[in-house]
């Protein structure tokens, strides 16, 4: 079997928003100085990604706004609307260039997937999911995520499974495929009502023929790990196996993390590393192992992403790393350079190595995350023929 692919071009740091935008991409670059430091790079092929052109941005996003997105990229960059030029999406030079090299990564990953050329691959620098067809929004210009999709569908992939675990819903996606019945959207995320972008409801469920195929969990702020690996259970694997896709793509934002400064969920790197390995578990049975992961949204550049998303490369290529690995001096030397006030960590653990434990959701409704739930289920699963009360289903 050829080795996955791990989507790199230095060039995609560009992608940076200025000053102190949460969104930085030190999270990047100290991703991959990790992962190489632990030799978890030694079993990736590097997909050097080609920009994507206007015409393939074209399969989500529209013409005017592909246009203003060059506008506000000049050396002079200007106002153009479309949700350019705010706090969250500064304009900054080279914007166009950078985020469509991030959505080429994503797209060429996706195709090769697709294509039959590797079944697994990983761009850590894409997720972007908040880009929407006319506007920017939560820090993203281009829908890498859905862009790959589109890819896997134009390579005539039928039917393509999207699971989403950033602590913020992924509403860019679930606008691109809303009445497409070929993709199956899944985001768990803090609930609407404490988090942007104020979506992501369980009524929240697709449109006509594709009625059943958006599916959203939102779990109340303060949710930890084994409360949200419950509610992971109860509701994707069912899901995903009655929908029978035949790849997984999914992304990894980490910002779900306790120490995020972004949203109010709770988990853990260990609780983030065992629902990778839930993932990949998950792929392995339903899709035959075929499986695009992205980044996403991640605002604890030192302590948190860098460790997350090394846990997620090395469980992609099957190089699964002892959570009590310690940090490598040399990436230590790295991060205290770039962040010189920030504790860092000695492992890669929180505390508790080894997959997270939790119990199994039950058909009870005494906890917040439990009602979250059965709200999900009851809004969905009868739209696949599973029972939304029985938890066998």
């Amino acid at each position: 079997m050829a080795a996955p692919l791990v989507t790199w071009d230095r060039r995609m740091l560009g992608y940076d928003l200025g000053g102190d935008h949460p969104l930085h991409p030190l999270r990047w670059e100290l991703t991959w100085a990790l992962a190489s430091e632990l030799k978890v790079l030694d079993a990736y092929d590097v997909l050097v990604p080609e920009p994507a052109d206007d015409q393939t941005l074209g399969w989500v996003h529209t013409p005017g706004y592909i246009a203003a997105v060059r506008a506000a990229s000049s050396s002079v960059p200007m106002a153009v609307g479309h949700g350019l030029g705010t706090d969250d999406n500064p304009i900054f030079p080279g914007m166009h260039d950078n985020a469509a090299l991030i959505a080429g990564g994503s797209i060429d990953a996706a195709r090769a997937i697709a294509t039959g050329q590797v079944d697994r691959a990983v761009n850590f620098c894409g997720g972007l999911h908040h880009a929407m067809p006319d506007h920017a929004s939560g820090f993203c210009v281009y829908n890498d995520a859905a862009l790959g999709i589109k890819a896997m569908l134009h390579e005539g992939v039928q039917r393509v499974a999207y699971i989403d675990v950033d602590a913020h819903h992924g509403d860019g996606v679930q606008a691109a495929f809303y009445d497409d019945p070929r993709v199956l959207t899944i985001s768990l995320h803090e609930s609407p009502l404490t988090l942007f972008p104020g979506t992501g409801w369980a009524t929240e469920i697709g449109v006509g023929a594709a009625q059943g195929t958006a599916v959203n969990v939102a779990l109340p702020a303060g949710t930890a790990d084994a409360a949200w690996l419950r509610a992971f259970h109860a509701v994707v694997p069912g899901i995903v196996r009655a929908f029978r896709p035949e790849i997984l793509v999914t992304q990894q934002g980490a910002d779900a993390h306790r120490e995020d400064p972004l949203a109010d969920l709770m988990l853990t790197v260990d609780g983030q590393r065992t629902t990778y390995l839930a993932l990949r578990e998950l792929a392995r049975e339903v899709t035959g192992g075929r499986w695009l992961a992205l980044g996403g949204g991640g605002y604890s550049p030192v302590r948190v992403v860098p460790r997350a998303w090394t846990h997620l490369l090395a469980i992609v290529a099957e190089r699964d790393l002892d959570p009590a690995t310690p940090m490598p001096e040399e990436w230590i030397a790295q991060a205290a350079r770039a962040r010189p006030d920030i504790p860092l960590p000695i492992d890669m653990s929180d505390g508790q190595p080894g997959p997270v434990g939790y119990d199994r959701w039950a058909g009870h409704q005494e906890l917040a995350v439990d009602r979250a739930i059965l709200q999900t289920r009851d809004s969905v699963f009868p739209l696949h023929g599973l029972d939304p009360r029985d938890p066998r289903d």
